[in-house]
């Protein structure tokens, strides 16, 4: 039988919808995707890709936390840009964040993104603590 745990820290915002921050099943955190939301203002962080990727894997870094992982527990990432140009700027911070042995990942230019955002990323991690 499967254990499902909800996970929520005051460290990342608050859903903006009918969702949680992420959800631990057995070992397998799934994260929901972050934008760059200041978990205390409440209002996007940054006009450029980097300042928004900054603040989004620090978003994410909360909730890993919150969890009881890192980064180094993640296995899967999915990037979402609003604009494909914006793909090196991304790579600038997300390789500051997964500096060894990067996880699995998918990279979609879509049409749009909560709160007008740049970039949104969502991952899955294995915790085995």
């Amino acid at each position: 039988m499967s254990h499902i745990k909800t996970i929520n820290t005051p460290d990342a915002p608050a859903a903006i919808g009918p969702y949680s921050q992420a959800k631990l099943v057995n070992n397998t955190l799934y994260v929901s995707g972050q934008v760059s939301l200041n978990p205390t203002t409440k209002e996007l962080e940054g006009t450029t890709i980097q300042a928004q990727a900054k603040r989004v894997m620090e978003n994410l870094k909360a909730i890993l936390s919150a969890a009881g992982a890192t980064f180094e527990d993640v296995v899967k990432v999915t990037v979402l840009l609003q604009d494909m140009a914006d793909f090196n700027g991304l790579n600038e911070v997300y390789s500051t964040y997964f500096v060894k042995d990067p996880p699995a990942r998918a990279c979609y230019a879509v049409k749009g993104l909560p709160r007008n955002a740049l970039v949104e990323i969502e991952c899955i991690a294995v915790i085995n603590k």
